[in-house]
């Protein structure tokens, strides 16, 4: 019997019929690498997990023995710095494009009815995302990191009623203890990762269910928007994103190794406390205003973003400026890119 017939007995499903299930046309608009930008983060995300259960192998989250883990990995382990050096920038570009895609959503309106379910499932990746990093960040064990997270679980004790309660929470105490660095770690690699991976599939499955948003452009015909096929023509698109993307991650990793600063001294605090690039604008805003103020605030810019799909209706309804929503997304983006890039070129 051949291998073909013997899976063939066991899985009665012809190539055809696969082709079918599998081979859902594709609006026309996905041929610009732009609207295409959904799938980026999934490969990155791949490689976080791979890549982060190789560093799993060495790694030990133990204030006593993390930096030194730390540093045995780029070091002296085969390949660990080329291994924690992509590690790094999977994450980086990782978030860069989770917040392309959200922009990319909010500016071409794909979050209206009846899609809002999926924007609010999209800030909630988003989100996972920025804690993800946050929390790889703080396992290095650095002197900065460690300020950092301790930053971090202080602005959080400021939240009104819940403060307390999330520092314990992150901090597993009142302060940055023994267990810290361990409970940083299980949230780092099993319970984002695996909130992340359900996010994605709701994600999908909301879409499958949807269709995706289709948009007619200049260039094509009037009338039906033209489709393309799933496979292959959208796939060799995705593959071909992914090809680009190991090469850009390989070159990265080589020309900017992921670098190891000086060890945390909880004894010491550093002249210059700064977290990493992309909470830059919320490291800020705090500095801009004080204390609860400011994490009210934040908290209520939050609300808007997640509530978006519905303010924008009402605008929309009761008001005249029906694209509003794009003047203030402008807004919205060069206030993050200012604030941003103030603080990363701040004198302190």
């Amino acid at each position: 019997m051949s291998v073909a017939s013997w899976f063939g007995d066991r899985l009665p499903i012809s190539g055809r019929q696969f082709q079918e299930l599998t081979n859902e046309p594709v609006p026309y608009h996905l041929k610009r690498w732009w609207f295409a930008l959904g799938g980026t983060p999934a490969y990155l995300f791949i490689v976080q997990i791979i890549t982060g259960i190789l560093l799993a192998f060495y790694y030990e989250s133990s204030p006593s023995t993390a930096y030194q883990s730390v540093e045995h990995i780029t070091t002296s382990v085969s390949f660990g710095w080329y291994i924690r050096s992509v590690h790094k920038w999977a994450a980086t570009l990782m978030i860069v494009a989770v917040i392309l895609h959200q922009m990319r959503v909010f500016f071409t309106g794909a979050y209206r009815n009846p899609r809002e379910i999926n924007w609010v499932v999209g800030m909630c990746l988003l989100f996972c995302t920025l804690m993800t990093g946050f929390t790889g960040y703080s396992l290095v064990y650095e002197q900065l990191s460690f300020w950092g997270a301790t930053v971090g679980a202080n602005i959080s004790d400021t939240i009104p009623f819940v403060g307390g309660f999330l520092k314990r929470m992150m901090l597993a105490g009142d302060a940055y203890n023994q267990s810290t660095l361990s409970r940083f770690f299980v949230l780092h690699a099993a319970i984002l990762p695996v909130t992340i991976v359900f996010l994605i599939a709701t994600h999908i499955a909301v879409i499958r269910m949807q269709g995706v948003t289709e948009f007619q452009f200049k260039d094509e015909d009037d009338g039906t928007a033209r489709t393309f096929n799933f496979f292959p023509d959208h796939l060799y698109t995705e593959l071909i994103i992914g090809l680009v993307l190991m090469v850009v991650l390989s070159a990265l990793a080589t020309i900017l190794p992921a670098t190891l600063g000086p060890e945390a001294n909880p004894l010491q605090t550093p002249e210059v406390i700064k977290p990493e690039w992309f909470f830059y604008v919320a490291f800020r805003w705090l500095k801009l205003f004080t204390g609860t103020a400011a994490v009210l605030s934040m908290g209520f810019i939050v609300f808007v973003m997640f509530a978006w799909p519905w303010i924008d209706n009402w605008i929309r309804k009761h008001t005249r400026f029906q694209e509003a929503s794009v003047w203030i997304g402008i807004l919205g983006v060069v206030t993050i890119i200012g604030l941003t890039l103030w603080e990363a070129f701040a004198r302190h």
